[in-house]
């Protein structure tokens, strides 16, 4: 069991360092939009208890927060 544990976190923190880098050539708008929308979508699954509508719409919801904040 502990080795599936490592390989997720190994997983998951390969796969936010491969997600930062991406954002490396955006604009600012941009990135506080993706920032946003990440939150958002995290945010959202923890209100609703991991519920993929619940989810998608704080990703929404983030993102269009982080998109006028960059205005």
């Amino acid at each position: 069991m502990k080795s599936i544990h490592r390989s997720t976190t190994t997983a998951l923190a390969a796969l936010a360092l491969i997600t930062l880098s991406a954002c490396s050539g955006m604009s600012s708008q941009g990135q506080n939009t993706a920032i946003g929308a990440g939150a958002g979508a995290i945010g959202g699954a923890i209100l609703t208890g991991g519920s993929t509508a619940g989810t998608i719409g704080g990703a929404v919801v983030g993102g269009v927060i982080g998109h006028e904040v960059a205005k």
